[in-house]
């Protein structure tokens, strides 16, 4: 099943289940951001990818440009371990971790989350890339992404029990667009999905499909 087909099917499962209130609130919102033009305002194909160092989730700085001395990144922004459509993406991500590497790639996640509670995420689902702490969304909004809950959304957030403000170090209000940035030795942006719509994310099939583009470009450069 792809990783398209596995939302909708979670999706259609979870939206009865939901308050109608709570249903209504948050649907606005996503409408909301939508129209505000916050995804065309993301970074996007031929930007320079900007510089980043972030803790792992056992604490250590990982840095953009050491990851780049390795090879392509693949770069995904997520809202956080309380968001089940983020957890259905890492798990794909992970699933397809090993053909990543065969084409030379790092993958690292960024969340707006404290180090402790990526720690939880990687272990919960024994990832074997790194998710990285972006507290208060400084890096997210570097590449366009960031945004601030409004009232009402956040509110049945807390009432749904996801304590942002305890997961997020007291940036409560601020999550990323979902985003997955494929970036090349150079720093520059060869393939990007940003989506307003969190239940919409980058298929991973796509990203490989990025990664052999890039893979063929390289090697059209060193024959000439």
């Amino acid at each position: 099943m792809s990783l398209e087909a596995e939302l909708r099917a979670f999706s259609t499962a979870r939206r009865p289940q939901l308050p109608p209130e709570a249903r209504e609130i948050m649907d606005r919102a996503g409408r909301d951001l939508a129209a505000s033009g916050q995804a065309g305002r993301a970074l996007t194909v031929g930007a320079r990818a900007p510089r980043f160092t972030l803790p792992s989730a056992t604490g250590h700085p990982v840095a953009l440009d050491g990851l780049l001395a390795e090879g392509p990144v693949v770069l995904t922004f997520y809202r956080g371990a309380w968001c089940p459509y983020c957890n259905l993406a890492l798990r794909a991500l992970q699933q397809r971790h090993g053909e990543f590497a065969e084409r030379g790639a790092r993958l690292v996640a960024v969340s707006p989350q404290v180090p402790d509670e990526s720690l939880s995420l990687a272990e919960k689902h024994a990832l074997a890339f790194d998710v990285l702490s972006d507290l208060g969304s400084d890096t997210a909004g570097q590449y366009g992404l960031a945004f601030d809950l409004p009232d009402d959304l956040a509110a049945v957030y807390d009432r749904f029990g996801f304590d942002l403000q305890r997961v997020n170090g007291g940036h409560a209000r601020t999550l990323p667009l979902p985003a997955t940035y494929v970036i090349d030795r150079a720093g520059t942006i060869r393939w990007a999905f940003v989506d307003p719509d969190y239940t919409q994310r980058a298929e991973p099939a796509d990203i490989l499909d990025a990664l052999e583009a890039l893979e063929a470009l390289e090697a059209r450069h060193c024959l000439d």
